[in-house]
């Protein structure tokens, strides 16, 4: 306590110092504040929300092209449509049928064409 004591003479005297010697003028103010408002919006607006708008789109071409037969994930269980409705598809999982909702798919493996056209055909011996 008596260290405490020892040094508020020492903070004292050097509060002048730290105080503000004059007001400042305030000069452009409003020009930089919307100039840095601008700068903020304009990387959000490249970096974050654009980026994100493409791959949504992207993503809800991919769904809306989907077929039977088509090999997906839908979290984290992969299997493949048997069946597709108006807002959910029919994922068929080793002889069982799970129905979910077309916005849980998270990734699409393979199209069903083009899983028939890259097998390689057997050639002759």
């Amino acid at each position: 306590m008596k260290k405490l004591y020892s040094l508020a003479p020492a903070l004292l005297s050097t509060m002048p110092l730290l105080a503000d010697s004059g007001a400042a003028v305030p000069e452009n103010n409003l020009t930089k504040t919307i100039s840095i408002f601008g700068i903020v919006l304009a990387f959000f607006y490249l970096i974050l929300w654009r980026p994100e708008q493409k791959r949504r789109k992207k993503m809800k071409n991919l769904r809306d092209g989907l077929k039977s037969g088509d090999k997906i994930t839908a979290m984290g269980i992969i299997g493949e449509i048997a069946e597709i409705k108006e807002n959910t598809i029919v994922l068929k999982v080793e002889g069982a049928k799970i129905e979910m909702l077309k916005a849980a798919i998270s990734e699409i493996h393979q199209p069903a064409e083009q899983a028939v056209k890259e097998e390689p055909a057997a050639e002759p011996a």
